[in-house]
């Protein structure tokens, strides 16, 4: 009798403790983080700063293959987080495929909660927009793709931002910048 009441008094300890984490992990994460809205055409004030006054979000490389037989497939990315919470905002990517001579292709990760007909839109500087599609949804967050043309490519290595642009669900534009000053020497890395 003894052990089944200690028994009984672990798993209720257990059940308070993971219960206990599990309305922490809800209250720290309470779903896809909010998109701040901004007026049209605005860039959001300070939301999708660095958290904790890091330095410049830089371009980073990273290689990778899926086995020992596999092609090297290698990426540059920049991330954007939001500066209250640390969550990432949007996080843009440009890979180069690993067979072949074919382009490189650049993939956004944005939120959830925006207008999704609305789709993406990418502009360096003051230059040509680029439409992106998005292509899925899943709980990290929407996922637009885009393949980078030559004209892409020389714009955005001489180039000082991307801007990645959608609207929220008011229908207000928001804005993200991405900085560009280093994006050449890590597309040089990669290809």
């Amino acid at each position: 009798m003894h052990m089944r009441s200690t028994l009984v008094a672990i798993l209720a300890a257990v059940s308070l403790s993971t219960g206990a984490a599990h309305a922490q992990l809800n209250t720290k994460h309470k779903g896809p983080a909010p998109a701040p809205s901004a007026a049209p055409q605005q860039q959001p004030q300070g939301d999708a700063a660095p958290a904790n006054n890091a330095p410049q979000a830089t371009w980073v490389a990273r290689c990778g293959s899926m086995g020992r037989g596999a092609p090297l497939e290698c990426a540059i990315e920049q991330s954007a987080v939001l500066a209250k919470t640390g969550q990432l905002f949007i996080q843009v990517n440009v890979r180069v495929p690993g067979e072949g001579a074919r382009a490189p292709v650049m993939q956004i990760q944005l939120p959830l909660g925006f207008n999704l007909p609305a789709g993406t839109k990418l502009q360096v500087d003051e230059g040509k927009t680029f439409d992106a599609p998005i292509q899925t949804c899943e709980n990290r967050g929407c996922y637009a793709s885009i393949p980078v043309s030559p004209d892409m490519l020389t714009a955005l290595r001489s180039g000082k931002q991307l801007k990645v642009s959608f609207q929220n669900l008011a229908k207000e534009t928001i804005t993200v910048p991405m900085q560009l000053s280093d994006f050449g020497p890590a597309y040089d890395k990669i290809k």
